[in-house]
C-alpha cells in the first residue's frame, strides 16, 4: 500500500465520523440554526480535536451560513479549510498545508526525509531521547524510527534503556538485528542512565549518525520516574554536547485528550521537542493532533500507520489534512 493510502486509511475512522456528522446534521435545503451548530460542535469535540478548535470551526460556519439555506458541500469545504488553517505552520521544514493540500502536490510522494523533522547535531551523533507511558508503542516506534533513518542512509545505535522490562530489551535487540544497527543493553533492573552513558560512548566510538535512547514506560504522575528522565538527559549531555538534541514523546492516538495531559507533563521532565503519534491506524481520535499543536507548540513529527517496521511516516500537515478532508 502506498504511503498516502496508509495515511488515509489510518484516518479513516476520524474522516468517516466527520463526514457522517456533516451529512446527517446539515441537510440540503434546511435552514442552518444554532441547534445544528451546537450538535456539530459536540461531535467535533468527540474526535478529540479539542473545544477550542471545535469552537473556531463552528464560529466560521456561523459567520458564513447561519440563517441561510444549507449547502452540505460548502459546509464541508469550510470545515476542511479551517482544518488546514489550524494545522498551518506546524513546524519548519515541512511547509504549511495550504495549496499542496488542495492541489495534491507532493501528497503521493513516498516518505519524506526523516532528518528534516529532527534537530540534527551537525557535529554528530544526533541523540534522540524517546519517552512515553506504558503501552503506547514506544519500543515499537523506536524500532520503526531506526528503520526509517537507516533507510535514509544514517548509521544508528540503539540504547535499550528500558532495563526493567526484559521483553522490551529482547524485542529491541531482535529488531536491531533485522534493521542492521548496533544496540547497547544493560543488566536487568540496572540504572537506565548507565545505558544512556554507554550508548553515547559507543555512538561516538563508531562515528554513528544517530543514537536512539529508549526509556522505561512511566505514568506522567510518577515523580521519581519522571526525575529519572532528567538524569538520563544530563548523562547524555555530558558525553555529547547538546544531547539530547531531540526528545520525542510517543502518544497513543487512541488515548485522545489524555494524550494532551501526557504531553504537558512529559514536556516538563523530558524537554519534549516532538511527538510520535502511534496507532493512528486504528483510531477515531486523529483530531488530537490539533490541540497538541495549539496548546503545546510541540509538533507531531512522526505517525505510526501500522504494525510493520516500515509503517512509520514523517508527519506532513498537508497529507494529514488531505487524508482527513470530508
Amino acid at each position: 500500500m502506498a504511503l498516502f493510502e496508509k495515511f488515509k486509511s489510518g484516518l479513516q475512522k476520524t474522516r468517516r465520523a466527520l463526514n457522517t456528522d456533516v451529512r446527517d446534521l446539515f441537510k440540503a435545503g434546511a435552514i442552518l440554526d444554532e441547534e445544528m451548530l451546537e450538535e456539530f460542535e459536540g461531535r467535533l469535540v468527540r474526535t478529540d480535536m479539542g473545544v477550542d478548535a471545535a469552537d473556531e470551526i463552528v464560529a466560521e460556519l456561523r459567520k458564513k451560513y447561519l440563517g441561510r439555506t444549507v449547502d452540505p458541500t460548502a459546509i464541508a469545504e469550510t470545515v476542511n479549510e479551517k482544518l488546514r488553517e489550524l494545522l498551518s505552520g506546524e513546524s519548519a521544514g515541512v511547509g504549511a498545508p495550504g495549496a499542496a493540500a488542495r492541489s495534491g502536490e507532493r501528497i503521493e510522494e513516498e516518505n519524506a526525509d526523516p532528518l528534516a523533522r529532527l534537530n540534527v547535531n551537525p557535529d554528530g551523533p544526533t541523540v534522540v531521547l524517546v519517552s512515553g507511558v506504558n503501552g503506547v508503542g514506544k519500543t515499537t516506534s523506536i524500532a520503526k524510527l531506526a528503520k526509517l533513518l537507516t533507510d535514509a542512509g544514517q548509521s544508528v545505535v540503539l540504547a535499550a534503556g528500558d532495563t526493567f522490562r526484559a521483553a522490551a530489551v529482547e524485542q529491541l535487540t531482535t529488531w536491531a538485528g533485522r534493521i542492521g544497527c548496533e544496540i547497547v543493553t544493560g543488566e536487568a533492573n540496572s540504572d537506565p542512565a548507565s545505558v544512556a552513558h554507554r550508548g553515547a560512548v559507543r555512538a561516538k566510538e563508531i562515528g554513528a549518525d544517530v543514537l536512539l535512547m529508549d526509556t522505561a514506560g512511566r505514568l506522567q504522575t510518577q515523580t521519581n520516574l519522571m526525575n529519572e528522565l532528567g538524569k538520563i538527559r544530563r548523562v547524555a549531555g555530558k558525553q555529547i554536547e547538546g544531547a539530547p538534541h531531540e526528545s520525542l514523546l510517543v502518544i497513543d492516538a487512541t488515548t485522545g485528550q489524555n494524550g494532551l495531559s501526557q504531553a504537558e507533563k512529559f514536556s516538563e521532565a523530558a524537554g519534549c521537542t516532538g511527538i510520535v503519534l502511534s496507532k493512528l491506524d486504528g483510531s477515531a481520535k486523529g483530531g488530537v493532533v490539533i490541540p497538541i499543536r495549539r496548546r503545546m507548540s510541540i509538533p507531531v513529527k512522526f505517525v505510526g500507520l501500522g504494525e510493520g517496521l516500515d509503517d512509520l511516516a514523517v508527519f506532513e500537515p498537508a497529507k494529514f489534512v488531505r487524508a482527513l478532508e470530508i
